[in-house]
């Protein structure tokens, strides 16, 4: 008898893929006239719902005899099915090298050496028919490596078939049956095409939408047949510049387009409110859910399947300079915490005056720091505040009013806002009540913050 014998264990990390959980997004779907639920794929041993196909198609591959022991599995990707495919190259011994555009976050690339595989970035800005575009630079390290096999994702029918057999049946048993809308981001289609197949043999009436990113071809595509000009985007994963034969247009009812604000922001939004920590594209592929869920009816079900972890998008998604660089963030997003310690990282020191000093005082810290405004403190309480404009016509007019107490020329205090406080309420406080306003954090002012400040988080500058 075997030590192992009735133990519950599983014999390899592959035999973990799948079964992934669905969980109900409630308070980004709480006015919505029907649930959405979502289908969390980073909950597959490699964080992403690639890893569904890394092992179809590599199975596949095995059962045609095109790849043998010892080969090498290429493949071009956007970081995802890359890992999907390392994890199964790891466990069955073979070589793995992996061709991605270098708008990708450094995660991915650290991810898939991390498990032993090649990794050759490719400009992002280039027809897919360039020499130096990741599908090219695929096709010719496969072409030219003895034993390498191409899995060529966009246009595997091992691709889409994994859902087919995996995701939909999932989906349908875990909902009951009673799923009417699914949702799910383009990028290979396999996902949507595989899944989507699925559920319609089971219920023609299911509604199969997409989600595509704006500058991608697939929406046009679906509605008029036709090709059209792609243009840059800053969501991974999703969304083209050719047709994927991996794609069934015909199982898709329609596509919906997310810009890359609205899908980026969505991502922060659900980790900071759902705890669902996840990428761009899935917080994309939610955008468009909750579009979809506001004109169903409240027999309706909408799932939505969110392919990865936003554990890949530390220094993308979920970095503030990253989003303010690319002007994406959203101040509903952030907290006045946040933006009084991106001023702190400039300007350390709150200046401030006492209740009873001279208003001399109040002019040299002006004068010196270039502030506007002073808040007039009594101990802990503020009490007052100073604008620039005020102390200087005083000082011009009476040079003698400067050995005055500043409480003779000070108005009403700024308003005072929690640190946990939103942003965007900071944001339309200082646009329609106040020049400033102050920060309390851990039960103390400890920071003021200005229009000008609020204007340079969002934009980034420095």
């Amino acid at each position: 008898m075997s030590i192992l014998e009735g133990l519950n264990y599983h014999e390899s990390i592959l035999d973990t893929v799948g079964h992934t959980p669905l969980v109900r997004l409630r308070k980004v779907a709480r006015d919505l006239p029907c649930p959405v639920l979502a289908k969390v794929e980073f909950f597959n041993p490699g964080g992403s719902v690639k890893d569904r196909i890394g092992l179809a198609m590599v199975e596949a591959a095995e059962r045609e005899g095109r790849l043998k022991p010892g080969g090498t599995i290429v493949e071009c990707t956007s970081g995802n099915t890359g890992l999907g495919l390392a994890m199964v190259a790891a466990v069955k011994g073979y070589k793995a090298a992996f061709c991605m555009p270098d708008k990708v976050s450094s995660e991915k690339v650290y991810l898939l050496k991390a498990f032993g595989a090649e990794v050759f970035l490719s400009p992002t800005a280039v027809e897919p028919e360039h020499p130096e575009s990741y599908y090219s630079v695929a096709k010719r390290i496969s072409s030219e490596r003895p034993g390498a096999v191409l899995m060529n994702q966009y246009h595997n029918p091992a691709n889409p078939e994994a859902h087919f057999k995996s995701t939909g049946p999932e989906l349908w048993e875990q909902t009951k049956g009673r799923i009417t809308h699914f949702v799910a981001g383009m990028g290979t289609g396999g996902t949507i095409s595989g899944t989507g197949k699925y559920l319609k043999k089971q219920n023609a009436k299911i509604q199969v939408i997409g989600a595509d990113p704006v500058g991608s071809i697939l929406k046009h595509y679906k509605e008029t047949g036709q090709m059209s000009e792609a243009h840059t985007y800053k969501i991974e994963g999703v969304g083209e510049d050719f047709i994927p034969t991996a794609t069934d247009f015909d199982v898709v009812d329609r596509i919906l387009q997310c810009n890359d604000h609205d899908g980026l922001n969505l991502a922060r939004t659900l980790a900071r409110e759902e705890a669902i920590f996840v990428g761009g594209s899935a917080g994309m592929a939610a955008w468009v859910a909750l579009e979809v869920a506001k004109t169903c009816a409240p027999n309706d079900l909408v799932v939505v399947l969110l392919p990865d972890t936003g554990e890949r998008y530390l220094t993308k998604v979920h970095n503030d300079e990253w989003m303010r660089d690319n002007h994406l963030l959203d101040p509903s997003n952030m907290r006045a915490g946040n933006v009084a310690a991106g001023k702190a990282a400039r300007l350390r020191t709150l200046f401030k005056v006492e209740s009873g000093e001279p208003l001399k005082k109040a002019l040299a810290l002006i004068q010196q720091h270039d502030v506007s405004q002073l808040p007039v403190f009594k101990g802990a309480e503020v009490v007052g505040t100073l604008d620039e404009g005020d102390v200087l016509k005083t000082a011009l007019a009476n040079p003698a009013a400067l050995e005055q107490p500043v409480d003779a020329i000070m108005a009403a205090p700024l308003p005072i806002v929690a640190a946990d406080e939103s942003a965007d309420v900071v944001a339309k406080l200082l646009a329609t009540r106040s020049p400033a306003v102050l920060v309390k954090t851990d039960g103390a002012i400890k920071s003021i913050l200005t229009r000008f400040d609020m204007l340079q988080f969002i934009a980034g500058g420095e």
